[in-house]
């Protein structure tokens, strides 16, 4: 069963009703006497905001498991010897398949319900209202995004409507409603009215970004559809692009961090820093290094993004060492698909101390404690504003969009307390000019750049990666991976729906096909 079933609301609202219903036979004071004057006994709509906005961000756990260990390693952003990261060898590993989304029912998207409920009939609230859609839209489609067919229509509403084995909708479904949501939220926002002001820590009540951002979505959403409704595809890319979308890394969706307490920092950063690299004690032998495929991309085409993101472990030990282990002919990645014994089949001389020569994340940049949790940024809009003009359904400047993706992905890294100059930049679009080939080459080389700039959001990267095929990824073979060396399509459901909301799960798998790591979701069509 869901685990997003349940209200916390509802001891207090029981508490509230027993009273009131002692109130009938009891002496006048009895309410007064008996109500804990520092308890909420109403939700206070904008902490719910809050609160699902940085859960959504992540807890440590989720993200760590389904967006790094599973989606960053399957698009070979990451790389281990170690088994548990069962995206790096394709393995099912029922804990971590299920955790996205268990925490995302949980967590990310349930608080959302209750504010879409309590708002939707309440004129003054209407910015309220429609905010909340456009972020619920961004919750479940990650989801959808990883699993399939997934609860939706009836999901959360458990305290709402009583439904306690919800049913799995449809991924078409799922979409068509999304996007009529994002379209509809993003007409009805109106600046003269209430917003969530400081408790919207993505924009601060600017309810001009949220249209922006609403409209970004839709394209990231449209765009999903090219391979299995092209025709609905161009419909809503075109709505997108009329509708307004980002125009600078201003408008960008992100959670600022800072370094501090659990309160404060990247949560998902310090994961990786503690549980997976903990270079002071570890010395490099971390738990998972960065891959080879995307520490060559960045280094064989002189990307000066790549100190940013890549660093020797001393680095990461010692910050005063960044600048010496950050250079680009110290990095190297780390191949996908070994184990600390298999890799010697690769590599005859690997011995106990190889490890420590591969790279990591740089935890004083990129994957800082202070680094934001970005949702969608301008970059990743410029590229699919590129993809939509090569297509034809754009004003048909595919190297223009292509030439500010690139630039806006690397002015992007002032975000983690790096510069790279506008000279650095002119340098990199001369050396690796837009392509003049075929649609493929250029869809090839908008989604490539589309692959990096998502490094640490790999949801989007494996997403992006389904449904272009692009960077083309060599598979690896680990003895006794679940898919028979080919790349995982999605992540399977918890085993406790199989159990507890078993006639759903069943209508599901029979609607979608087995639930298996190589069952395609419906966009990502053959």
């Amino acid at each position: 069963m869901l685990k997003h079933i349940k209200s916390k609301r509802l001891p207090i609202l029981t508490t509230v009703l027993t009273a009131s219903l002692l109130l009938s036979s009891c002496d006048n004071g009895f309410e007064e006497l008996n109500t804990n004057p520092n308890a909420l006994t109403d939700p206070v709509i904008p902490n719910l905001f809050s609160f699902s906005v940085v859960k959504t961000a992540g807890t440590g756990y989720e993200n760590h498991r389904g967006n790094l260990i599973y989606a960053g390693a399957l698009v070979q952003h990451f790389a281990s010897l170690t088994t548990y990261w069962s995206g790096d060898k394709y393995l099912y590993n029922a804990p971590y398949s299920d955790a996205f989304f268990e925490t995302a029912y949980g967590a990310h998207v349930k608080e959302l319900e209750q504010i879409i409920s309590l708002t939707k009939d309440v004129p003054e609230q209407s910015n309220l209202y429609n905010v909340a859609r456009i972020f619920r839209v961004f919750g479940y489609h990650r989801i959808t995004d990883l699993y399939g067919d997934v609860p939706y229509t009836e999901a959360a509403k458990g305290f709402l409507g009583g439904i306690y084995s919800p049913k799995y909708d449809k991924q078409a479904d799922i979409y068509a409603d999304m996007l009529n949501e994002l379209d509809q939220a993003a007409q009805a926002l109106n600046p003269s009215k209430t917003t969530y002001e400081s408790a919207d820590i993505l924009y601060g009540g600017d309810v001009t970004k949220w249209k922006k951002f609403a409209y970004s979505l839709m394209l990231r959403l449209g765009m999903r559809l090219t391979k299995v409704d092209p025709a609905k595809a161009e419909q809503f890319v075109k709505k997108a692009i009329a509708g307004g979308v980002m125009q600078s890394n201003d408008d960008l969706a992100k959670v600022n961090h800072a370094e501090g307490d659990d309160n404060k920092r990247n949560l998902d950063s310090n994961t990786l820093r503690t549980q997976e690299y903990d270079a002071a004690n570890l010395k490099g032998k971390a738990n998972s290094k960065l891959s080879e495929t995307f520490v060559n991309f960045l280094k064989n085409n002189n990307d000066p993004r790549l100190p940013f993101i890549a660093t020797t472990w001393e680095g990461n030990a010692d910050p005063t060492k960044e600048a010496a282990s950050t250079t680009p002919a110290k990095q190297k990645g780390l191949p996908n698909g070994y184990d600390a014994t298999t890799i010697k089949t690769l590599i005859p001389a690997w011995n106990d101390n190889s490890l420590t020569e591969y790279s990591e994340a740089n935890l004083n940049k990129i994957a800082g404690n202070g680094a934001p949790t970005v949702f969608q940024s301008y970059a990743e809009v410029e590229f699919l504003l590129a993809e939509a003009a090569l297509r034809g359904w754009g004003d048909g400047k595919t190297a223009e969009h292509y030439n500010k993706g690139v630039t806006a992905a690397m002015k992007m890294m002032s975000l983690y307390g790096g510069t790279i100059s506008d000279a650095a930049i002119t340098a990199y679009l001369t050396a690796h000019p837009f392509v003049a080939g075929t649609q493929a080459q250029q869809l090839e080389q908008i989604a490539t750049q589309y692959w990096a700039v998502n490094f640490l959001n790999s949801y989007e990267a494996y997403a992006n990666w389904r449904r272009t095929g692009y960077p083309v990824l060599k598979p690896t073979n680990y003895p006794g991976n679940d898919t028979g060396g080919v790349i995982p399509r999605r992540l399977r459901y918890p085993a406790s729906e199989a159990s507890k909301n078993a006639a759903q799960y069943n209508a599901a798998v029979a609607a979608q096909g087995p639930d298996l790591l190589t069952t395609r979701v419906w966009w990502d069509k053959q």
